[in-house]
């Protein structure tokens, strides 16, 4: 619709978009924006309207406003800042070549010049039906020349468009977790001494005394005591301090009752977010920063620590915010007698 003194139900037109983009951050990104269709202005005093058609291209900065100011990763609705600079271009404007407009009213005369730059900005509301789509809600105000409306002069002139549209989120739908190898748990092993009967010696005229049945030697078994805890961050988060607290005090009293243990840290970042890049950046702070805590809050020997970090390529989980996290694993092993 665009903002002129004719009545707002004389200037609605259809107007369709199409956009490509990518987002750096959670919580910023960029994308190429094509809208146009038809536009329509005209007198109310003279009762003479006229329609057009335009095509507007864009490059939009794409802010996401509850990434930025809310750390929980699921969110029902997106509330996303549009704002962007492009350029407009119009035609077929015959039908106001049949108008009686006097010059003096509105010099209408495109000539040459059908170009005009546009300035947008506007909110888009977004949620998902799933991973790879989601339903989409864009309002936004484009500041234009007069020459879209056909007119001679350069006077800056005001469109307002709102759309409701479908998104698809490429590499969503295709994203597998890749599968991780698991320690599998030894069997115990059992050392035992094979207890032997005393030999009886048969003689033609004497019975010997009937012999108590000997006690069965104690066994010697080894078993193991495993470690596995798992600690789950929010987006763009490494500090293991707020949710992982209980986890970290759990390893290091594993580490106090078995001094020789020795204990492996792996640091991840979920595919769904981010770059390779920055979540390799984060998966491997993760896994320092719980080396840390652990040798430095609770006096773990740090000799007995190894950390790995495997970004985005490996996703333990088929959820994929879970897959922002450090996984810890340890097994002892110790001789008891049974």
């Amino acid at each position: 619709m665009t903002a002129t003194d004719a009545p707002m139900n004389k200037l609605f037109t259809p107007s369709a978009a199409i956009s490509f983009g990518h987002y750096v951050f959670p919580y910023m990104g960029f994308r190429f924006h094509l809208n146009g269709m038809q536009a329509k202005s005209g007198f109310s005093d003279l009762e003479q309207y006229y329609k057009w058609k335009y095509i507007t291209t864009s490059a939009d900065l794409l802010v996401n406003l509850t990434n930025l100011f809310n750390e929980n990763p699921q969110h029902l609705i997106n509330i996303i800042y549009v704002g962007g600079i492009g350029l407009n271009y119009a035609w077929d404007n015959d039908e106001l070549k049949n108008l009686n407009i006097p010059y003096n009213k509105a010099p209408l005369a495109w000539k040459d010049d059908r170009y005009s730059y546009n300035l947008r900005a506007g909110l888009r509301l977004e949620t998902d039906v799933t991973k790879a789509i989601g339903l989409s809600f864009e309002c936004a105000a484009n500041l234009l020349c007069h020459r879209f409306n056909s007119k001679t002069n350069n006077a800056g002139d005001w469109m307002f468009t709102a759309m409701l549209g479908v998104s698809y989120r490429f590499g969503k739908r295709f994203a597998k977790p890749t599968p991780i190898l698991v320690p599998v748990a030894q069997d115990a092993m059992e050392v035992s001494t094979a207890s032997m009967a005393p030999a009886t010696y048969a003689a033609e005229e004497y019975i010997p005394e009937p012999q108590p049945t000997p006690k069965p030697e104690a066994k010697l078994v080894v078993k193991s005591d495993k470690l596995h805890e798992t600690i789950y961050y929010a987006i763009c988060m490494s500090d293991p301090k707020e949710g992982g607290k209980v986890q970290l005090q759990k390893v290091a009293q594993f580490m106090e009752q078995y001094k020789d243990a020795i204990i492996k840290i792996v640091g991840y970042a979920d595919k769904g977010t981010g770059n390779p890049d920055v979540n390799m950046k984060y998966s491997k702070q993760r896994a320092i920063e719980c080396k840390d805590v652990l040798v430095k809050s609770y006096g773990c020997n740090p000799d007995n620590i190894i950390i790995e970090s495997k970004g985005d390529a490996v996703q333990p989980f088929e959820e994929n915010e879970k897959n922002r996290c450090v996984i810890i694993d340890s097994e002892a092993k110790y001789t008891v007698q049974e």
